[in-house]
């Protein structure tokens, strides 16, 4: 049987306990341990596929298919291991999967109540991953802060774990705010001491506090923190900010987080951590030979969170690189063929982002446009692949209503149109093509150079395609299709090969990028950015001897 791990939040959101739970993880996987992440959300819907972009940031996608929490990308990036649908639990999910049981008569003649039959399906899937002997440990995240209405029954089932499993079995990480008074010069205790106090309130209590602050917690501190909220001293640990979070599995292995919890889990059999090559990554990362500029087109710029796989993606490319990428936010909806150059000016490459709906499309064309005839290398990701297509029918082909259906239904050239499957479906959440699908690609083209094969796999989330009526006459005219499935012929991949770097593909690369394994799309494409600034300088050197 595994042994559980939960980690908890206090005071604020946003303080990083899925960065905590996934450093935490990682420095387990480092000793030897077969370690896997979950995390419970308390909002009702079934999944975050329908939810916009601003509200929870972006939806992260799993192999199998499932619409997850954008944690579930962080957890992947640190560990380099799929996680899957039973990796993401919400409270829409609990109850969905009650109230169909007792449609079903399940509890026929009981009173259906929170305790105990949502506790029991939330304690079901909390112990679920831990079945068998896949993994040794299975971390768990609480959505959420404690006191939230909506945490209450996940709280709940966590104490009754603690009763019910053994002492060595089950143990609580409570991540917390020490905030520093800039006008007291001093750190504060109180929001923690009333975190743990109402955690305590309802039953639970943690082993270990993991305490975010911006100010070195000293001893003095660390004792007051154990004294009033009942732990050990060594099991207060500081989790100052960092410059990046790939520097935290550092920063806990320092604070021995990991040894606390192997102590209070009585595991005895594990090994010298080996973070080598975590080491590596992070020496190329802070340490970087040049830099490129990269412009992402988006229309949810607003937000990073939005775009958060594809900004871990640049960031794995560029350490493989060794460049920074400094990524430059554009948003889509404000760029016209007039202020087209203003705004995209001094790029070293060009990432037009996926999305839905018809906001800031004519944006995304006309950044496309540039992209191709200033020969800037350009990427293009889903929707931003679409784009692509749509500007060739429009400036190449001379098709000029050419669109997709999903934002023009009478457009008289659908050079993107819905998948035949999508059609008669009329629900939203979880209707599109999601998960790893296999892609077959032509030997000698752009795309098997960078991935190195002729055979992928790849993670998709969309519910309109490239339409293949038209592809004769792209590749007539120089936008071939290099990669396609093999069992439906979906075109999943385009380029122009007379571009330095011009690529645009349906599926999103960024959900599979780790630390270990960057994204090779985004490695070329980083790349050809590098490539593009070198040359920018040999040449801007020349025109000033010239000048000279």
């Amino acid at each position: 049987m595994a042994k559980y791990i939960f980690v908890t939040g206090g005071v604020t959101s946003s303080l990083g306990k899925g960065i905590i739970a996934a450093s935490l993880a990682k420095l387990l996987q480092a000793r030897g341990l077969k370690v896997t992440i979950q995390k419970f959300d308390p909002y009702i819907n079934v999944d975050p596929g329908t939810l916009n972009p601003y509200e929870h940031g972006e939806c992260y996608v799993t192999e199998d298919g499932a619409e997850t929490d954008l944690d579930l990308g962080h957890y992947e990036r640190f560990l380099s291991t799929p996680t899957s649908q039973a990796n993401n639990v919400t409270t829409g999910r609990i109850y969905q999967t009650v109230i169909n049981k007792e449609r079903a008569g399940d509890f026929l003649g009981k009173t259906v109540q929170v305790v105990p039959h949502i506790t029991d399906e939330i304690k079901r899937r909390m112990l679920l991953l831990g079945k068998g002997s896949q993994f040794d440990i299975v971390i768990t995240e609480i959505g959420g802060t404690v006191g939230d209405i909506e945490s209450l029954p996940f709280i709940e089932a966590v104490r009754q774990l603690q009763w019910e499993l053994p002492e060595d079995k089950v143990m609580v990480i409570h991540l917390t705010l020490v905030p520093y008074l800039k006008a007291a010069k001093e750190l504060k205790t109180k929001p923690t001491q009333h975190s743990v106090k109402m955690l305590s309130e309802t039953g639970v209590h943690p082993d270990v506090l993991v305490c975010r602050t911006e100010e070195p917690l000293g001893n003095d501190i660390r004792r007051k923190i154990a004294l009033f909220c009942n732990v050990k001293q060594e099991a207060v640990i500081e989790a100052m900010d960092a410059s990046t979070i790939y520097e935290v599995p550092l920063l806990m292995l320092r604070e021995k987080l990991d040894i606390i919890c192997l102590k209070k889990l009585n595991i005895t059999q594990y090994s010298e951590p080996n973070l080598e090559k975590w080491k590596v990554y992070l020496d190329k990362l802070k340490y970087p030979k040049s830099k490129v500029t990269i412009g992402l087109i988006g229309k949810y710029i607003e937000l990073q969170d939005a775009y958060k796989s594809i900004l871990e993606s640049f960031i794995h490319a560029g350490a493989m690189n060794e460049v920074k990428v400094q990524v430059v936010n554009v948003h889509s909806e404000f760029i016209t063929e007039e202020n087209v150059q203003e705004k995209l000016e001094g790029l070293d490459g060009l990432l037009v982002a996926p999305g839905f709906g018809l906001r800031g499309i004519e944006g995304k064309i006309v950044a496309v446009k540039y992209a191709r005839e200033k020969k800037l290398p350009f990427f293009g990701i889903c929707l931003g692949m679409q784009m692509a297509v749509i500007e060739f029918a429009r400036n190449v082909l001379g098709l000029s209503d050419a669109h997709s259906t999903e934002m023009d239904a009478n457009t008289t050239n659908p050079v993107i149109n819905m998948m035949e499957e999508q059609k008669k479906i009329k629900m939203m959440g979880g209707t599109m093509r999601l998960g790893a699908y296999p892609c077959a690609i032509q030997p000698g083209s752009l795309a098997e150079k960078i991935y190195g094969s002729t055979a992928i796999s790849e993670r998709h989330r969309h519910r309109y395609e490239f339409n293949s009526d038209y592809l004769e006459q792209f590749e007539a005219n120089g936008m071939l299709a290099t990669g396609t499935n093999p069992e439906s012929g979906l075109v999943e991949i385009i380029e122009i090969p007379t571009h330095p770097f011009f690529i645009g593909v349906q599926y999103h690369p960024e959900l599979k990028s780790s630390v270990e394994y960057p994204a090779p799309l985004f490695v070329g494409f980083v790349n050809a950015a590098k490539i593009y600034n070198e040359n920018k300088g040999i040449l801007h050197a020349e025109q000033m001897e010239e000048s000279i």
